[in-house]
């Protein structure tokens, strides 16, 4: 038998088909989760400010109101990290989703496996609470610091451009998190650059070649077809 967490992490599941949200109840109660649910919109938003849940997975297609209405007035009161669980499978839905604010982009039909996955890496990156933000990071073989804008691999300096840097940093900041190409465009260069993707292709291979072990193979800065990146941290 499975050991339970002692404080184990609150999900609230967001969705009006009854089928599906007893079978996400059933794999994350049996995954350990404590959960709450809401089939609407109101009732998803009184649950969030009520009982604030440390995840949510969200469907896009409610019944009272579109889910991205939901989001983006979520974000402007919450940091709680955001599953997207959707039917819709175009990438404009999903850069769309990612940049009202959702943290990640699951597809219907899907895989509990995956969707666990992706509930422990928002667990994992969730946005820290008092005390600040984390400065330093490790990803094998190299150290960051971001405070003092020093990188080192192998214990050898590691020399980037000032776009280099802000780039990483901003991945860092979202690390678990689908980046759009549009919003990391925004946050690096500015907001007359979000259509020049060629930008972030030419950047992310500098950075992949300075930091990856394998930069063909990359293992933390990862692409998500056609939407943006997503830079994953070490366990």
């Amino acid at each position: 038998m499975s050991k339970q967490p002692l404080n184990p992490a609150l999900v609230a599941v967001i969705e009006d088909e009854l089928p599906i949200r007893r079978f996400v109840r059933a794999a994350l109660l049996a995954a350990g989760y404590r959960v709450r649910e809401a089939a609407t919109a109101r009732d998803a938003q009184r649950l969030l400010e009520q009982e604030p849940p440390d995840v949510a997975v969200l469907d896009l297609g409610l019944p009272d109101r579109d889910g991205l209405e939901l989001i983006r007035e979520v974000r402007l009161w919450s940091a709680v990290p955001i599953v997207v669980l959707s039917a819709r499978d175009q990438e404009d839905d999903k850069i769309e989703a990612l940049d009202a604010g959702a943290d990640d982009y699951l597809t219907k039909p899907f895989g509990v496996g995956e969707l666990l996955a992706r509930l422990r890496v928002a667990l994992r990156h969730r946005t820290p609470g008092a005390g600040g933000t984390t400065v330093e990071y490790r990803l094998g073989n190299v150290q960051i610091d971001l405070t003092t804008r020093r990188i080192l691999r192998d214990g050898q300096l590691v020399k980037l451009t000032r776009h280099e840097f802000a780039l990483l940093e901003a991945l860092l900041r979202h690390a678990g998190r689908v980046i759009t190409h549009r919003s990391l465009l925004r946050e690096v260069w500015g907001p007359h650059c979000q259509q020049e993707t060629h930008y972030l292709r030419v950047y992310i291979a500098n950075l992949r070649k300075k930091l990856e072990p394998e930069p063909a193979r990359p293992q933390w800065i990862l692409t998500e077809q056609g939407v943006g990146y997503r830079m994953v941290l070490p366990e």
